[in-house]
């Protein structure tokens, strides 16, 4: 029977001892491995950033020395709804506002370039009828030649400065063959244009059935600055055209207090001024528009709108909520590194009165990222206008390093945890 040496048996015992620990040795290491593997290609934690939202600026109220009779309203273009207004949305003989329509109706399907006369207008002895029967109607009247001819915008501005009613009818007899068929148009054209509290009967506004509410007539003057040939026309104190002679303007606020237009109206009962103002504010401007219908007189109504005017120009102002590069939000992350959110641009706006202007920061969380990248915006808003400016960092928060991230595994593990529940 043969035996196992002792010394035999003691090498065998030694092997797997050494093999046994060379085993813990290996999963010690592998387990240190597949960890550094782990933390070293972990996402980083983000950065919160701690957001420095401005505080509103709001003026004080401006006081306003308003109309005390008839229907008036006043707006501004490019601000929503009506600065102020009374019997805003009351029906009112318009008179020769009533021209207004009539020159935005034929020009809509008789364009005018700009800087162009247009087509040619030839009169008649026809047109010279005309001229006589509105003047024996006690209408106010252009002058007109029969064999005449002139530009349409030249007929416009015999139509619209001195207010000739004979215009009207020769204008519409020009382009619609009748003025029931200019009349036809402008009720469609008001229609198309929203203008629904607003109905005409004829050129020219003869009538007190030629109605519009105070609200419309600012629409009204609004849609007539958008058309070139009518804002030039109507900010003309005097036109000489060689077949009339001199028109002068029936507007006798224009030039004064920024006034640079628009129309006047006049019936037996009542004078009416539909007006356009221009007003610097800081580095823009702001164009006005109202009307005063039912005074008594021109010069009563002229005062009250004067008045208004004076007052409601103060009334705007230039509002900078945010200046180029300032710090909007700050970053500080885990592991040191420090930036700011700073605006890319300055923001301006103008508003009116006591409108409060606000800005709204949205700023990103972070975790790396390079010197000049965007990481949110600053919304600026005043009523309905909104600016929105990007933010951009003014440092780079970059990656903490192998050592940061082998000795920060609580910080790993968070953003892991958070990047997979995104």
């Amino acid at each position: 029977m043969t035996s196992t040496r002792p010394s035999a048996r003691v090498y065998r015992r030694r092997r797997i001892v050494v093999f046994s620990a060379l085993a813990v040795v290996l999963a010690l290491l592998t387990g240190a491995g597949v960890y550094s593997a782990n933390a070293l290609g972990a996402p980083v934690p983000s950065a919160a950033p701690e957001v420095a939202d401005p505080a509103p600026v709001a003026a004080a109220p401006q006081q306003l020395v308003l109309p005390g009779f008839g229907g008036w309203a006043i707006g501004a273009v490019g601000f929503d709804g009506l600065l102020a207004s009374g019997n805003e949305q009351t029906p009112m003989a318009m008179a020769s506002i009533t021209k207004v329509i009539t020159a935005l109706t034929v020009l809509s399907e008789h364009p005018i370039p700009p800087g162009e006369g247009g087509p040619d207008v030839e009169y008649t002895e026809d047109d010279v009828d005309i001229y006589w029967d509105m003047a024996a109607q006690g209408g106010s009247v252009a002058p007109v030649e029969a064999g005449a001819t002139l530009t349409l915008k030249e007929s416009l501005e015999a139509l619209l400065i001195p207010s000739g009613n004979n215009y009207g009818i020769s204008i519409s007899n020009w382009a619609f063959g009748s003025e029931a068929a200019l009349v036809e148009k402008a009720n469609a054209w008001l229609a198309a244009n929203g203008l629904a509290n607003t109905h005409v009967v004829d050129s020219s506004g003869m009538s007190d059935d030629n109605v519009g509410t105070p609200a419309d007539m600012v629409a009204l003057g609004e849609i007539a600055l958008g058309e070139p040939t009518i804002a030039a026309i109507v900010a003309s104190k005097s036109v000489e055209i060689p077949e009339l002679g001199t028109l002068t303007n029936s507007n006798k606020l224009l030039g004064t207090h920024g006034v640079d237009g628009m129309k006047t109206g006049t019936t037996d009962d009542a004078a009416n001024l539909l007006f356009t103002a221009d007003y610097a504010v800081g580095a823009s401007s702001v164009t006005v528009v109202g009307v005063l219908l039912g005074g008594e007189t021109h010069e009563i109504i002229d005062a009250a709108i004067v008045a208004m005017l004076d007052s409601v120009a103060p009334g705007f102002h230039e509002v900078a909520p945010l200046e180029a590069n300032q710090v909007l939000a700050e970053y500080d992350t885990p592991w040191g590194d420090t930036a700011r959110a700073r605006a890319s641009s300055g923001a301006t706006v103008v508003v009116w009165n006591d409108t409060p202007v606000d800005v709204e920061v949205h700023a990103d969380a972070v975790s790396l990222a390079d010197r000049g990248d965007e990481v949110g915006t600053a919304v600026v808003r005043a009523g309905s206008e909104e600016i929105t400016v990007p933010l951009v960092l003014d440092a780079s928060l970059s990656d903490p390093g192998a050592w940061w991230r082998l000795t920060n595994p609580g910080a790993l593990d968070d953003a892991g945890a958070q990047s997979g529940s995104e």
